[in-house]
C-alpha cells in the first residue's frame, strides 16, 4: 500500500507540501493506520505493543495521527506526542541529500557528544500537543493535525521520508513500544509506503539504519549508534528490507 499524500502548488523549487487539505483527512489518516496496524503486526521484538505514528511534512506541519489499537486508550497516551515530535526530528535534522534517523541521534546527543544539547532545543509546542477533546487523538479530528509540534526526540522511530524522484517530503515518527521496534515498525512503514528512496545516511549500509552500539565498522560515521533494546529487536533489524535507490540526484 502505497501512502499517497495530496500535493499542494508552491512555488518553484519549494518543498512539495504532502499535507492534505480538510477534505482529504479523513482517508489519509485512514492510510496511515493501516499501514501502520500492518507493520505493527509484524515481529519486530520489543513487547508487541500497540503503537502511535505521525507523519509531518517538510515544514513539520502535522499531516496525519494514527494509532494501530482499537482506541487512543490501547497504546501508551505518552506516545502519541513522542510519534509526533520524533517525525518532528527526523524531519528536521535530514537533508535532500542526507537522511538522520532518530535512532543515528542517540549517541551523537549524549554528554560529550558532537551534538549535545540538541534534545533539548526546538520544545514540542505543548498548546498543540495537549489541545482539543482525547477522544479525537488518532483521527482525522485530532487537535496536532495540521499544526506544528516541534520537538526533538533522540531514540528510535523516526525517518525522513524521500520519493521516487530523491525529494524529501517530511517524515514519520513511531512510538509505543522499545524504541528499538518502534524503529523497526516505523522502517517497515516506511518501505510498504514506499517513500525509502533515502540518497545516503550514517549507517554501514549508507542510510539511516539504526547502527548499534559496536557496529559502525570501517564503512559507517562514527558518533551515530544506539543501545540495543535487548528484546530481539538488533536481530529483526538485519533481515529488514533495505532501502529502495532514487535515479535523481538529490538537491544539496
Amino acid at each position: 500500500m502505497v501512502l499517497v499524500l495530496n500535493v499542494t502548488a508552491v512555488k518553484a523549487k519549494e518543498p512539495t507540501d504532502i499535507c492534505p487539505d480538510i477534505d482529504s483527512r479523513t482517508s489519509i489518516q485512514a492510510i496511515l493506520t493501516n499501514l501502520l496496524k500492518d507493520a505493527q503486526a509484524k515481529e519486530n521484538g520489543g513487547f508487541g505493543f500497540h503503537m502511535w505514528a505521525a507523519v509531518v511534512n517538510r515544514a513539520g506541519q502535522v499531516c496525519a495521527i494514527a494509532h494501530s489499537g482499537e482506541n487512543s486508550d490501547s497504546q501508551w497516551p505518552g506516545s502519541r506526542v513522542i510519534a509526533a515530535q520524533k517525525a518532528n526530528t527526523a524531519n528536521a535534522f535530514s537533508l535532500p541529500s542526507f537522511a538522520l534517523s532518530t535512532a543515528n541521534l542517540h549517541e551523537a546527543t549524549q554528554n560529550g557528544g558532537s551534538l549535545y544539547g540538541l534534545q533539548f532545543s526546538n520544545p514540542v509546542n505543548v498548546a498543540v500537543a495537549y489541545n482539543g477533546s482525547a477522544s479525537d487523538y488518532g483521527t482525522a479530528k485530532d487537535a496536532m493535525v495540521g499544526e506544528k509540534i516541534g520537538g526533538v526526540n533522540v531514540f528510535g522511530g523516526g525517518l525522513a521520508l524521500y520519493a521516487s524522484n530523491g525529494e524529501i517530503l517530511g517524515a514519520v515518527g513511531v512510538s509505543g513500544d522499545s524504541s528499538c521496534a518502534d524503529h523497526n515498525i516505523a522502517w517497515r512503514l516506511r518501505n510498504a509506503a514506499q517513500l525509502d528512496y533515502v540518497p545516503a545516511g550514517p549507517s554501514p549500509t549508507k542510510n539511516d539504519q539504526i547502527i548499534y552500539t559496536g557496529e559502525t565498522g570501517t564503512t559507517g560515521s562514527k558518533g551515530f549508534e544506539h543501545p540495543d533494546c535487548g528484546h530481539t529487536e538488533k536481530l529483526i533489524t538485519s533481515s529488514l528490507p533495505t532501502t529502495r535507490k532514487s535515479s535523481a540526484a538529490p538537491a544539496k
